[in-house]
């Protein structure tokens, strides 16, 4: 990539927003901090690819792992440049292909930030990666600690990618798939693979969260909270374990229990 126009990955929080606080049996004037939200809308090559409402944050790469994850780049290479204008707002990013025709045909998702997909079905996940329920209670612990913009207003989903041992990247915003493509876009930034580790997420696994773990191939996704239908049928038809409600010292496995162990020292399976 020639040239990518890099963005402030502090930003995120809209401060001192006046509110009126009921307290008791008083009211009162007060500032608090919110979550920001910005509609994102991506041209490619000239043409009007996708609007997303996202956290205006690392926005580099949520568009980067945007266009990855549909299915529009297969390569980093494949972008020239790559320019973020929150003024505007817009996204312009310019291919080496000149003959890219955006995708007609589009999904809007379930996801917080009414989220958008092409309908294309990735390949099945083939993966040797076995972990242990224990290893996938630790991990959510550390995604917890990565909560930052959580912690100070709320309101904010968060993701993680992970090998057995540890989070490699987070990241976090106001819609579930778009902490998924900004986790994508930062590991095709800093060339590290996502084949073969764990994605984590505070938030419902959705169809379409399955698909970009798919894309990702990634052959276990993790969520405290709850899967849909949809996705478990999706996790048993592209090879994903899916695994809901990972909270304290439980969990549940929805799909793909033959990747899942019930402790390090056994060969037993969940």
């Amino acid at each position: 990539m020639d040239k990518i126009v890099k963005e402030d990955t502090e930003k995120g929080v809209t401060p001192e927003v006046t509110c009126n606080f009921f307290s008791g049996e008083t009211w009162r004037k007060e500032p608090v901090a919110i979550p920001g939200e910005l509609p994102l809308t991506i041209f490619v090559n000239g043409q009007e690819v996708a609007t997303i409402l996202c956290t205006p944050a690392r926005l580099t790469q949520l568009v980067l792992g945007f266009l990855y994850l549909e299915g529009i780049i297969t390569d980093q290479r494949e972008v020239t440049s790559l320019r973020v204008c929150e003024d505007e707002p817009i996204a312009d990013v310019r291919l080496l292909k000149s003959e890219f025709k955006a995708p007609p045909r589009r999904t809007i998702t379930s996801g917080c930030g009414s989220g958008i997909s092409f309908d294309t079905q990735p390949p099945p996940v083939v993966s040797d990666l076995m972990v242990t329920s224990g290893e996938i209670l630790a991990l959510m612990r550390q995604l917890y600690q990565n909560q930052d913009l959580f912690q100070e207003v709320g309101g904010i989903h968060s993701s993680a990618l992970a090998d057995r041992e540890k989070t490699l990247v987070s990241a976090e915003d106001i819609g579930r798939h778009n902490t998924l493509d900004k986790i994508m876009g930062a590991c095709l930034m800093m060339g590290l693979s996502t084949q073969d580790k764990i994605l984590l997420t505070t938030g419902r696994i959705s169809s379409e969260m399955v698909l970009k773990a798919a894309r990702m191939q990634v052959p276990i996704i993790v969520s405290r909270g709850t899967p849909t239908e949809r996705a478990v049928r999706l996790g048993k038809e592209l090879g994903i374990t899916v695994v809901g409600y990972a909270r304290s010292n439980r969990l549940s496995v929805f799909s793909g229990d033959e990747r899942v162990l019930v402790n390090s020292s056994s060969n037993s399976r969940c």
